[in-house]
């Protein structure tokens, strides 16, 4: 056979990303264990729990022996992940960290990292996804030199490598996923692809990574921790107070610190109100965030939202969306949502405007419109436009002059 194999694996202190590094090991691959470092931040007990990942990740390589580097991106997280979500805020939307950082950090920087800095043949990540690449084809990819030309071969656009959602279909993680780059996919290894998430614990727990499996999942934003997202946000934008605004009758609620402390669909902390009240939309000209009298009110609910340029994985839209400008499939713009069935109507400009089969609660701008096909990952666009909510159409007048 050679030389085995040379993968870089994305470790990060948690129980998938050290199952991933031993699979790979025991599958004779010579893997190295990387972690990344993105934020600079002290918890509220002055410890910094990267600092914590990072010897729980080191551990791991020690346990495997294999290997182990730390990186740091502290520098280009803030400028392609952190400013831009701060811009977004204040735009009123609502961005997805995590999927800019997968798009920015780990299938970027690391990725030039791994294959180029270390000269590894692939780099390897814990997410629950598969591509329709076997390994085999993923090492062969390292050996062809990126086109210098403006125009890629034909080849290589005829025959692109596709995201599929992984196997155990609570865990899939291809949302998080549907921004990277065709050239990092074709060089990442999924080994989790075909597992459930106990079966990989069994696997953590026989291979005694005990320190790895006593962690909780961490969920929320890596550094935002277990802070109130209001305080930590005012951290860093100005408070520009404005009012609360029932969309009912337009009489004014209460006040706030900002819009960018909401988002829509979620429960307002109105003082002296004794029902809860739910943002439904925001005015970032006047400040103004109006609000609804239920959970389920209809003026959360609507059933179109256009993107900015779709980022389609396979960097050409699908070949019907091409020739008819429409195709039917799923959406989904929250990680674990249920799908809905769509139509997506493509634009001249390479946005596209989606059609929901049914209402859905709360699409928020800044979040990212994801869309499948079968269980193939299409990409994704940020969602910068909304149509009418169902409050909306039920009380649209029709204007008696036009």
């Amino acid at each position: 056979m050679g030389l085995a194999r040379h993968v870089v694996c994305a470790m990060s202190g948690g129980v998938d990303s050290s199952v991933c590094a031993l699979l790979l090991k025991r599958r004779g691959f010579n893997v190295t264990g990387v972690f990344m470092k993105n934020w600079d931040s002290l918890d509220e007990s002055g410890v910094c729990s990267t600092e914590r990942d990072c010897e729980d990740a080191h551990r791991v390589c020690q346990t495997l022996d294999i290997p182990f580097h730390q990186v740091s991106y502290v520098k280009e997280y803030w400028h392609d992940v952190f400013s831009n979500l701060l811009k977004e805020y204040e735009r009123g939307r609502t961005p997805n960290p995590d999927i800019l950082c997968n798009k920015h950090i780990k299938f970027n920087h690391f990725h030039k990292y791994a294959i180029h800095t270390l000269g590894a043949d692939a780099m390897a990540t814990g997410h629950y996804a598969r591509t329709s690449q076997e390994d085999e084809e993923v090492f062969q990819q390292a050996h062809i030199a990126p086109p210098t030309t403006l125009f890629r071969n034909r080849f290589e656009i005829r025959n692109p490598v596709r995201l599929y959602k992984g196997a155990d279909l609570q865990k899939d993680q291809t949302f998080f996923l549907s921004q990277i780059s065709q050239d990092a996919l074709r060089q990442t290894m999924f080994p989790l692809a075909g597992l459930t998430k106990e079966f990989v614990k069994k696997i953590a727990a026989e291979a005694g990574l005990h320190h790895v499996l006593k962690k909780k999942e961490s969920m929320g934003i890596c550094f935002i921790g277990e802070r109130n997202f209001e305080n930590f946000i005012l951290e860093y934008l100005e408070p520009k107070p404005g009012n609360f605004v029932s969309i009912e009758d337009g009489r004014v609620m209460g006040t706030h610190k900002g819009w960018f402390t909401l988002t829509l669909g979620q429960r307002a902390r109105i003082g002296g109100q004794r029902d809860a009240w739910f943002v439904v939309d925001k005015d970032i000209a006047t400040g103004d965030v109006f609000v609804a009298p239920t959970t389920n009110h209809p003026a959360l609910f609507r059933d179109t939202v256009r993107t900015d340029r779709f980022h389609w994985l396979t960097v050409d839209p699908p070949a019907e969306l091409a020739k008819t400008q429409m195709m039917e499939c799923h959406f989904r713009f929250i990680h674990q949502m249920p799908l809905t069935p769509c139509t997506v109507t493509l634009n001249m400009d390479g946005s596209v405007w989606i059609s929901l089969s049914q209402p859905v609660r709360a699409l928020t701008p800044g979040q990212f419109a994801v869309l499948y096909k079968g269980d193939e990952c299409l990409g994704s666009g940020k969602i910068i436009q909304l149509g009418p909510s169902e409050y909306h159409k039920e009380h649209l007048t029709p204007d008696p002059d036009s």
